[in-house]
């Protein structure tokens, strides 16, 4: 036997441990990646766990009553009982309600006829139109069953003596439902017009988050400091060739949507196009950010995870928006992506003109802003 070829085992031992001290060594001094990974479980936990909800409750309700008495005083105090209903507007017309709908700050309007008393007591089963916004089939569907099992207790209190005979005469009222927008639940006209924003924030976000590190990197950082260029001047460079490329794909997606799911289009491309710049540049700022705060590609990569799960999860893309708790919706409305779902749904689904989606276009525009400041001043900061 051949003792010589026989590795043996101290050094064996000593050169495993040599290599994992120097991994320890390694991992303490890049505090920012170990951080990362440990904070993005918690994340993931903290959103699922508590701000995402399939069943959605204190949905946003206009009410439009053409009679005021105690039956349908109580039908309103039934509705809000039921925990998925809660009346934020009272309008006048019918113009006023549906504008509310397609401004997207309700998700139903409530029309009670001006003789329903009267036919209720009556026994002739009043209608109560409900207009719903389909767009998000998902908020609706729990609500509306709630409101069929409304009918056949709501007024039981109120049907006493010579009306108690109503009682046994269940429901008391009938539910027209008339969703809108999307009236045969097609997911993919929801899914698709969301899909735009989505793929635009992962692909913009991903290649400016590179572009500083890439630099530092490859060493063509010196070259760049050498020249006169202005931090701000340096972002807006690194932005503009991306902003065509955002612009190619949200033209790709648009057509791909007509030709292949037949979304339907009721509003504006050129105004959508518009608005898809402010979003383009929010984002394509936010990766800049995380590359002057990364100190390699990989940390830039990994700080980009930080925005994509709020942004997927709080902007109403994959659940509904008005189920998550109002820390969880703060949130979401400081998020590029939720405005522009907003807006895209708003403009291809609804036909919504600059009044309809302009509460939603300011947000993007001032969180670009404020990102691409933000960025060009950690740049200079990254100079020193």
């Amino acid at each position: 036997m051949n003792y010589s070829s026989v590795e043996p085992i101290d050094s064996f031992w000593q050169r495993l441990w040599a290599m994992l001290k120097k991994e320890f060594i390694h991992m303490r001094r890049d505090k920012v990646t170990i951080g990362l990974i440990l904070w993005i479980p918690v994340i993931e936990l903290v959103l699922f766990g508590y701000a995402i909800n399939t069943n959605p409750k204190h949905l946003p309700v206009a009410l439009m009553l053409g009679d005021n008495s105690a039956y349908v005083r109580s039908f309103v105090t039934g509705l809000e009982n039921t925990d998925y209903f809660r009346v934020v507007a009272t309008p006048s017309t019918e113009k006023e309600a549906l504008d509310l709908i397609r401004e997207n700050k309700v998700l139903f309007v409530f029309s009670i006829p001006p003789n329903f008393t009267r036919d209720l007591l009556r026994g002739d089963k009043p209608q109560i139109l409900v207009e719903a916004d389909a767009t998000d089939g998902v908020a609706i569907g729990p609500a509306t069953k709630a409101l069929m099992d409304l009918s056949t207790t709501v007024f039981n209190p109120l049907l006493l003596g010579s009306t108690k005979s109503l009682q046994y005469q269940m429901p008391s009222f009938t539910i027209v439902s008339h969703p809108m927008y999307n009236a045969e639940n097609i997911t993919s006209d929801n899914i698709v017009p969301g899909l735009l924003g989505t793929i635009l924030t992962i692909s913009m976000i991903t290649v400016t988050a590179q572009a500083i590190t890439r630099e530092i990197e490859r060493g063509t950082i010196e070259s760049l400091l050498a020249t006169p260029i202005k931090p701000m001047e340096v972002m807006i460079g690194k932005m503009v060739p991306y902003v065509l490329l955002g612009y190619a794909q949200s033209i790709v997606v648009l057509i791909l949507a007509a030709v292949l799911f037949h979304v339907p289009m009721y509003g504006s491309l050129i105004l959508l196009l518009c608005c898809v710049l402010p979003f383009i540049i929010a984002n394509l700022s936010m990766g800049l950010l995380f590359s002057t705060l990364a100190n390699n590609q990989l940390q830039a990569m990994q700080m980009t995870f930080f925005f994509f799960l709020p942004s997927i999860l709080l902007s109403g893309f994959m659940f509904p928006f008005y189920g998550m708790p109002i820390w969880a919706t703060t949130i979401g409305e400081c998020l590029p992506l939720t405005h522009i779902l907003r807006i895209t749904r708003g403009i291809l689904l609804k036909g919504n003109g600059i009044h309809q989606i302009w509460p939603d276009v300011w947000p993007m525009v001032l969180f670009a802003l404020i990102m691409l400041f933000i960025a060009s001043k950690r740049y200079r900061q990254t100079l020193d």
